[in-house]
C-alpha cells in the first residue's frame, strides 16, 4: 500500500514509518500537522491516511477535522484514525463521508504489528476497521430508530463486532456458533436495514453506518 502518515510526535512518525516500511508499504510521506497532511495526499493519492487525532495547533480534534475533509475530497481514501483517546464527536460525521474504508484503532491497544497492518489493508479495500472500545463508545450513544429497533440482541453483537472489522469466521469463532449461523444473522441484519444486495455499496459498511445513524 502506498501510505501517508500524519503524527505531530517525531519518534511515532518515524517509528510507524520504518516498520509499515519493513512490511513492504510504501511511506509516500510522514508530516506533523494537518495542513502538511492534506497537502501530501492531493500530492501523492495514497491509499490510506494514518491520522492521529491530536494535533498542531491546539492538539485537540485537528486530525480528526482534517480526516472529514479528506474523506470529502478524496472519496477513495482510506483513513486510519490512530489515537490515544476516543473521540466521538466528528467521528460519526467521518464515517457518514460515504462506505469507502474507514478506521479508528486506539495506539495502546495495538499490540500486533501484523494486525495492524490487516487494519490498513481492510481500510484500503473499503472494509471498517474499529477498536472494541471506540465501538462501545459510539454504539452507546447512537439513537435508536427505524430499522434499528428491529435488530434482535444478538444482531446487534454480531454488527457491533462487523463494526470491528471481523470477518464471519472471526465473529462465528468469538461468539462460539457456527459460521452458518453467523451468515444467517448477517443476511438478517442486511434485509433489517434494506440493504438490498449492489455491485457498488459495500453492505457490511453500510449496516455499520445505519447502526450509528440509528436509521
Amino acid at each position: 500500500m502506498r501510505i501517508v502518515i500524519a503524527e505531530d510526535s517525531a519518534i511515532l512518525r518515524e517509528g510507524l514509518a520504518q516498520l509499515l516500511a519493513m512490511r513492504g508499504h510504501e511511506i509516500v510521506a510522514s508530516v506533523a500537522d494537518p495542513t502538511a497532511l492534506k497537502a501530501k495526499v492531493a500530492d501523492h493519492n495514497p491509499d490510506v491516511a494514518v491520522i492521529d487525532i491530536r494535533m498542531p495547533p491546539t492538539h485537540t480534534d485537528e486530525g480528526l477535522r482534517a480526516a472529514i475533509e479528506l474523506r470529502r475530497a478524496h472519496p477513495n481514501l482510506g483513513v486510519l484514525l490512530f489515537s490515544q483517546y476516543v473521540e466521538t464527536r466528528f467521528v460519526r460525521e467521518l464515517l457518514a463521508e460515504g462506505s469507502s474504508g474507514v478506521g479508528y484503532l486506539l495506539k495502546e491497544r495495538v499490540t500486533d504489528l501484523d494486525e495492524f497492518t490487516a487494519a490498513l489493508d481492510r481500510i484500503a479495500n473499503g472494509g471498517t476497521a474499529l477498536d472494541p472500545e471506540v465501538v462501545t463508545q459510539l454504539f452507546g450513544t447512537a439513537p435508536r430508530t427505524g430499522g434499528i429497533t428491529t435488530l434482535t440482541p444478538r444482531e446487534r453483537q454480531v454488527l457491533e463486532l462487523m463494526a470491528e472489522g471481523r470477518t464471519n469466521s472471526a465473529i462465528a469463532q468469538r461468539l462460539v456458533v457456527t459460521e452458518r449461523a453467523i451468515e444467517k444473522h448477517v443476511a438478517n441484519i442486511f434485509t433489517k436495514l434494506n440493504l438490498p444486495a449492489s455491485d457498488t455499496d459495500h453492505r457490511r459498511v453500510l449496516s455499520v453506518l445505519r447502526y450509528l445513524d440509528g436509521t
